[in-house]
């Protein structure tokens, strides 16, 4: 009768057990804390924000400051682009040393011509000043730029709306075009190379001038041996199938001559038509036709190039276009002017497709000041 009391006694025991007041805390403080980490989190990117905020302002207040410097000093129409690298930047100021400093100018005036573009780049730049609004100088310790001299701009400069400048190869431009002579429009072009003149210099030379009077004549200014006034191959193949006009021809001895033809050859081609036709009709008659310079015989023999349709006034001002009135038509040259201080040189010239470009290096430039 006493065992059931016992044992259930000792049930309520077991059954009951005192609150875990340290795991609930954990808990609490768990809790409580997270606003804090947020709190803590937003000021560090707000600080942060500000910090990126103030460097990209500096940033901009020096590429500011610098472009309109190099726009005064270089007596330019419009302020050049100026980009600082590296980041952060005022990092790079207080140790008064920037990573890369890039200048583009663009429309920048070199004797005949406009430079199209100007691209410049340093790197290891030490700079002087006491902050980003007192930035007095930089010493660019390695450089390197290019500049482009577009065809358009030759177009418009040169060419005068009447030349069309491009690529001949990777150093040669061509230059086709028109000139209005006499009342006729004649076609012209020019082979010039493009070369290196000395450190800082670039120069062309012309060459394989010719004007062409469409398909009847080509005129190559100069005295040699294949300069002068010439037949084209078509229009000489043309006369040889005019009699007339071939007899004309061949009854000025200066004609025969340089035309190698033998004397007797001419004499039995004059008084027999058959054998005019065998002569003519000769492979080679034609080509030996286009050696002769028909401006030798403008004075002597003006009879022979009416027939060939040569019109005298042309003739007469082709011969006063000399050789380096058209070359000038074409010729260019600029300098790279020198630095202040250190040293600047041209590496290499390079004609593609958009116009000229030229490389250039420098070290120790002293810039700003």
């Amino acid at each position: 009768m006493h065992d059931a009391p016992e044992q259930q006694d000792d049930d309520t025991d077991e059954s009951w057990a005192p609150p875990n007041h340290r795991r609930r805390g954990r808990r609490r403080d768990r809790a409580t804390g997270l606003p804090t980490m947020l709190r803590l989190t937003v000021w560090v990117l707000t600080f942060a924000c500000l910090l990126t905020l103030a460097d990209r302002w500096a940033l901009l207040y020096v590429e500011r400051q610098a472009a309109d410097r190099l726009k005064d000093r270089l007596h330019l129409t419009a302020a050049p682009e100026v980009r600082i690298g590296g980041f952060p930047f005022l990092t790079q100021l207080l140790s008064q040393r920037l990573d890369s400093v890039q200048v583009t100018v663009p429309d920048v005036p070199a004797d005949r011509v406009t430079l199209t573009q100007v691209t410049a780049t340093a790197r290891d730049i030490r700079i002087d000043g006491d902050g980003p609004t007192a930035v007095r100088g930089a010493l660019a310790r390695r450089m390197h730029g290019q500049i482009l001299l577009s065809f358009a701009d030759m177009d418009r400069e040169l060419g005068a709306s009447q030349v069309a400048f491009g690529a001949q190869g990777p150093a040669r431009i061509r230059a086709p075009g028109s000139l209005r002579l006499a009342g006729h429009d004649v076609r012209v072009r020019a082979d010039a190379r493009v070369r290196r003149d000395g450190d800082r210099g670039i120069s062309t030379s012309v060459d394989g001038m010719r004007l062409d009077i469409g398909d009847l004549a080509t005129y190559r200014p100069g005295t040699g041996r294949t300069e002068g006034l010439h037949l084209t191959r078509a229009a000489a193949r043309r006369v040889t199938r005019e009699a007339d006009e071939v007899k004309a021809q061949l009854g000025v001895p200066e004609i025969v001559r340089r035309m190698g033809v033998p004397e007797g050859t001419v004499n039995a081609a004059l008084h027999d038509e058959d054998k005019l036709h065998r002569l003519t009709g000769a492979p080679r008659f034609p080509h030996r036709l286009t050696r002769v310079n028909l401006v030798d015989l403008a004075l002597a023999h003006p009879e022979v190039l009416k027939r060939l349709g040569v019109d005298l006034s042309m003739l007469t001002s082709l011969t006063r276009l000399t050789r380096p009135q058209i070359a000038d038509r074409f010729r260019l040259a600029f300098r790279i002017p020198a630095p202040p201080s250190g040293d600047l040189r041209l590496q290499r010239v390079a004609v593609e497709k958009d116009g000229i470009h030229v490389y250039v290096s420098g070290a120790g430039m002293l810039l700003g000041k």
